[in-house]
């Protein structure tokens, strides 16, 4: 048990290091400029959730750039057959192909040659060949030209990467601060803006593709079928106008070298100013010289931003945009234009806003149910163990001050199912404390001196602690591989917990128990409770109710089973999708009033309901047809009738989820739980016997159907902080066997020739009050949260106190009693085949 001084001191620099990289989150930005510059000033990134912003997600429209690349072929194409002198019959878009149709024979192979010249290489496949971007062949009196997969890819990925690019000066020149805009995939791109209040503008700023061009109107009536060659256009601030614009581009908005908002000196009326380059500058001169006194339209993505009369030429290479614009309506379309157009349109097929004021809240919140979990836990600790008790308590904070110092060092960003996870792996991270001072105990009053009952009970504590831990770790990870968002913070902090628990909870728990009993040359080590709160040493007949535990258990599941059908869960929106508002009124709301409201839009189903208080109400639409885009409108308009019928209504929080991002955290959430179990499956197979893996796993689908149940009876939100506290009471409840089994199967080696259901009667009563003390435990770390951490974790925190009492109780009523008739059978069989062999031998 003795530590040497170089552990000693590797230890000690650890934990100084720790506690000087978390200082900076307890201090503001100007107590951390006037700190001397060679101390640690970076702090915990916070989540949008926790200090409010923006969180999109955008896919390049491929389809869009298929249908672009595709007209391109077919002009060069056109072009390529022109120089080359030959006529085609006909030449056409089908399908993924540009078909041309050579009349003349003799010009075929000539054509297939000329057309070869527009292949661009792309790749290697992987075998030393270039790949290229269109597949040019013949058959027939045809040549046709195909785009390839790896074309594609590329073109999408070209897109892509432009598009990173022209989102973030778009933003830039917006001036909002620490953006994040990153690649995810092969065709998304996620945008996180914090601070950003109104998403409208952010969907525009980010989602229009900003292709400008301008064109003659044309003399025709909007109203009537148009000519060939002029299309109806819609006025860009009205709808109802409509505009005969002539298909050809007069001038291009590639042309732009700048654009500026500002105010017209004359109307006062906000504007964009924009500048051509020199070649723009004199196509502009030409058109408004030869075009005096006709409508002149500048289009922006289809939809017409003006349509000025020219009154004269003009010459200087500059012009400007007026209309019905807000002054914010001048600095986005101004920002648009200077950053230039996307290769592909994006649409937004995820958005999440949470105002300042409710991220503000969260913090608050978040750290109130924290400081509150802890001063619970640490509390009960000492209730049980008492001086050693504040021993494990220095190693619980110290363990919570190197979790915000790993977070600070991996610039993780912590949100608010992150502070969840500390909270929860402060309770969890106890368990170790409580499973060592258990077996201390034991040893203690089997007479062993203080150094080797110390040594002892951690070598026996040790194991069960690395199962146990695992088989979290197993659970969390697979959350933080299928996860999203803030679920993956959750994920994060958890797995960090666990790891720096093995360090703070164990290495240190133990170096500083060894010195407190040399220091003071105890002979025996007694760890005594300030209040006597176990039962002693037990000897309850468990087995005795073994088919009454299993049936009530089995009558739960069934009516479990029943509840999923009918009523069935409450999905939320990251599942089946749609729209969720969060409003804050000034006065209570009228909920009559605005359901009226919200129903005359038109968008289908619609729910509200109170949260928290009279004042904050969550309204619910349901998911649109038409896509992502329909999604984006809908949002829009009902945000603009709760601001219209409540003036000074605050929106707290906005979320989007379009049935594609729907459809795929669906099935990831289903894959995680079924990933988990089927992980912890082999690891208890691999660490135990097989029976002991099926006991397990026996007893989790009886307890996952329960979790269940619990939440179609309770009707909260099944979303993805639901699947992370179902993934973690999967981790949770594995971890309880896992401590039971560790246990019997001790005792199946010391004690080989007792019947099996004694030697489990005797391993519960050995760890009955390790089973109810580590529940204990994370049930308040728990609690607090559940009570007062707001609806934003109400879906993990209230499942998690359910999850934990059925996880302990299946323990012991559940698992046991199924090891047992496994084992029982399993004995059976190898006896009956042992005399089987016997027979066989005498007979011989």
């Amino acid at each position: 048990m003795r530590t040497s001084k170089w552990v000693v001191a590797t230890y000690s620099i650890i934990i100084l290091l720790g506690i000087l990289i978390a200082m900076p989150n307890l201090l503001t930005q100007q107590q951390l400029a006037s700190l001397p510059n060679w101390l640690p000033k970076k702090q915990v990134t916070l989540g949008l959730d926790l200090r409010g912003g923006s969180y999109l997600v955008l896919e390049i429209d491929a389809a869009s750039l298929k249908k672009d690349r595709l007209r391109s072929m077919l002009d060069d194409a056109r072009a390529k057959l022109r120089a080359e002198r030959i006529q085609p019959q006909s030449i056409r878009i089908v399908g993924d192909s540009v078909v041309a149709n050579i009349a003349n024979p003799a010009q075929l192979s000539q054509a297939e040659t000329a057309l070869r010249t527009l292949v661009s290489p792309v790749g290697d496949n992987g075998f030393g060949t270039a790949t290229n971007d269109i597949d040019v062949s013949t058959g027939g009196n045809q040549v046709r030209m195909t785009l390839t997969e790896a074309g594609t890819k590329y073109r999408i990925d070209s897109a892509l990467q432009q598009s990173l690019e022209i989102i973030r000066q778009r933003v830039d020149q917006v001036g909002v601060a620490e953006p994040s805009i990153q690649r995810v995939g092969s065709d998304r791109i996620v945008v996180q803006l914090p601070g950003l209040q109104d998403p409208a503008q952010l969907r525009q700023l980010l989602g229009s593709t900003a292709k400008m061009s301008f064109h003659m109107v044309a003399d025709a009536n909007p109203n009537d079928v148009p000519p060939p060659g002029v299309t109806i256009l819609p006025d860009a601030k009205d709808p109802n106008i409509k505009y005969p614009i002539e298909d050809q581009v007069a001038l291009s908005g590639e042309r732009l070298t700048d654009a500026r908002a500002g105010f017209d000196p004359n109307t006062s009326e906000p504007i964009v100013s924009f500048r051509f380059d020199s070649a723009g500058a004199r196509q502009f001169g030409d058109i408004t010289s030869r075009n005096v006194g006709k409508p002149f339209a500048i289009v922006l993505d289809g939809k017409v931003l003006s349509a000025p009369v020219i009154r004269e030429p003009i010459t200087g290479g500059s012009g400007q945009i007026s209309g019905n614009f807000t002054v914010e309506d001048t600095v986005t379309l101004s920002a648009l234009l200077r950053a230039g157009a996307l290769p592909a349109p994006l649409t937004v097929i995820e958005e999440r806003t949470v105002g300042p004021d409710l991220g503000a809240d969260s913090i608050k919140m978040g750290l109130y149910t924290g400081l509150a979990g802890f001063a619970l836990v640490a509390i009960f600790i000492v209730v049980l163990y008492g001086f050693w008790g504040m021993v494990a308590n220095l190693a619980l904070l110290l363990h919570t001050i190197l979790t915000f110092s790993a977070l600070s060092l991996l610039g993780a960003t912590l949100t608010l199912p992150g502070i969840a996870g500390i909270i929860l792996g402060i309770g969890i991270a106890v368990d170790a404390n409580v499973l060592i001072n258990e077996r201390i105990k034991e040893e203690t009053r089997r007479g062993l001196n203080a150094m080797p009952a110390l040594d002892k009970g951690f070598k026996s504590a040790y194991a069960t602690i690395v199962d146990a831990n695992v088989t979290t770790l197993i659970a969390t990870g697979l959350l933080f591989l299928f996860g999203t968002g803030p679920v993956r913070g959750f994920a994060i902090t958890m797995m960090l917990g666990i790891a720096i628990s093995m360090f703070s909870d164990v290495a240190l728990v133990r170096m500083m128990m060894g010195w407190i009993v040399r220091r003071r040359k105890l002979k025996k080590l007694e760890i005594k409770p300030l209040f006597n709160l176990s039962p002693g040493e037990t000897s309850f007949k468990f087995m005795r109710a073994r088919f009454l535990g299993i049936g009530v258990s089995i009558l739960l599941s069934i009516a479990s089973i029943v509840l999923f059908i009918k009523p069935g869960l409450n999905y939320g929106i990251d599942f089946k999708g749609g729209i969720q508002v969060e409003i804050n009124t000034p006065q209570p709301a009228d909920l009559a009033q605005l359901r009226s409201t919200l129903g005359a839009l038109d968008l289908g189903e619609v729910a509200l309901q109170n949260i928290g208080s009279p004042s904050e109400v969550l309204i619910r639409v349901q998911r649109q047809d038409g896509g992502e885009e329909a999604q984006t409108a809908a949002v829009t308009k009902v945000r603009a009738a709760v601001e219209k019928l409540i003036p000074d209504v605050k929106i707290e929080r906005t979320e989007v989820v379009g049935p594609k991002v729907s459809g795929e955290l669906a099935r990831s959430g289903i894959l995680a739980v079924g990933l988990a179990a089927i992980a912890m499956l082999f690891y208890i197979w691999w660490r135990f016997e097989w029976y002991f893996a099926l006991g397990a796993i026996a007893t989790l689908i009886l307890d996952t159907t329960k979790m269940i149940g619990f939440f179609a009876l309770t009707g909260l939100d099944f979303n993805l902080t639901a699947i992370a506290a179902l993934l973690t009471i999967i981790g949770y409840s594995v971890n309880d066997k896992v401590v039971v089994y560790d246990r019997m199967r001790e005792n199946m080696r010391l004690y080989k020739s007792k019947p099996l259901r004694e030697i489990i009667d005797m391993s519960i009563n050995q760890v009955l009050a390790r089973c109810i003390f580590t529940s204990a435990t994370t049930f308040l770390a728990m609690l607090p949260m559940a009570l007062w951490g707001g609806s934003a974790v109400l879906n993990f925190a209230v499942p998690m106190i359910f999850g934990i009492v059925i996880a302990t109780s299946s323990s012991i009523y559940i698992a046991a009693p199924i090891l047992l008739f496994l084992g029982d059978w399993w004995k059976r069989h190898k006896d009956e085949r042992q005399q089987a062999d016997g027979a066989v031998t005498t007979q011989n």
